[in-house]
């Protein structure tokens, strides 16, 4: 780990933590029995981890520098994605009493982010002549 480093995932964090509110405040219109705004933060931030970390391996047609990964996989991604408010929106909606609307959420949520890292992850395969891997280190896999 680098100063470097430190400085590349910092910035990306910022970015998604940014990319984060603005779709949230986009998708309010529609938020209202569900949280939409988290799932689609979710989905379209596994996508994009799951594209990116295939597409731009080291091994792969597409390479890019490890802090340009760092920057994207988990600067960006880990800034953008929500877990931690998927997490509380389905505890109060359990504690409300809407336990058939938090099963829908954990169940969205859940299908649509692991088939959105899947097809990202599929694309960037085919773009990068069939790759199989996404992470190249233990730390992407953290993300």
């Amino acid at each position: 780990m680098s100063f470097t480093n430190c400085l590349v995932v910092m910035l990306g964090g910022a970015l998604g933590t940014l990319a984060r509110y603005l779709v949230s405040w986009l998708a309010l219109p529609i938020s209202g029995q569900l949280p939409w705004g988290t799932i689609i933060i979710n989905v379209t931030g596994s996508l994009l981890i799951g594209f990116f970390g295939t597409l731009t391996l080291a091994q792969g047609r597409y390479p890019v520098s490890e802090g340009l990964r760092l920057f994207v996989m988990i600067g960006i991604c880990g800034g953008y994605t929500t877990f931690s408010s998927f997490s509380l929106q389905t505890l109060d909606l359990l504690r409300s009493g809407a336990v058939f609307r938090a099963a829908i959420n954990i169940a969205a949520s859940i299908a649509l982010c692991t088939a959105a890292v899947a097809a990202g992850h599929l694309i960037a395969s085919y773009l990068n002549l069939g790759e199989v891997r996404i992470a190249q280190t233990v730390l992407e896999e953290d993300a």
